[in-house]
């Protein structure tokens, strides 16, 4: 687990996210977790790279996050993949549903982590890139890094 000055206690990120999608929001929110998953969290293990929120009954809920199961609990282990409830207002919700139903956006969480002994999820509203969006990208990334040495071989 990463720690950040701000008392935030960093569980997983998710890194593709940023590659694949447009973010035009990002909201923190609160999830709920049985006591098994916690623990689990508390010893750094989670992944939320291929996950993503749908709207189920005017709820939102994190679908395909994985947290393994917590190896000291028995019989009240908890299912690794199950579907988790994220806690926002309606007001909140409702201006996802609204962000969600245009074409192509989707809630897409980007890190999980602990603030002040809390788990929190931080979602972000994004509309998915095109292939030719994530070539231009690798480009400019790659002329950065061929820059800096190209700059580093000057200053030697």
């Amino acid at each position: 687990m990463k720690s950040t000055n701000n008392s935030q206690k960093i569980i997983c990120l998710n890194r593709k996210a940023s590659f694949n999608y447009y973010f035009t929001e990002l909201l923190e929110a609160g999830i709920v977790l049985k006591g098994s998953e916690i623990k689990s969290l508390r010893s750094g293990k989670g992944n939320i790279a291929d996950s993503y929120a749908i709207d189920i009954k005017g709820e939102i809920f994190l679908i395909n996050s994985h947290i393994p199961l917590y190896k000291q609990s028995s019989y009240n282990n908890h299912d690794p993949r199950r579907e988790r409830k994220l806690l926002l207002s309606k007001k909140q919700i409702n201006t996802l549903m609204g962000r969600i139903n245009q074409e192509g956006m989707t809630i897409i969480p980007t890190k999980m982590y602990f603030n002040k002994g809390k788990a929190k999820v931080q979602i972000a509203v994004g509309k998915g890139k095109k292939l030719y969006d994530k070539r231009l990208v690798k480009k400019k990334r790659d002329w950065q890094r061929e820059k800096a040495r190209i700059f580093s071989k000057r200053n030697k």
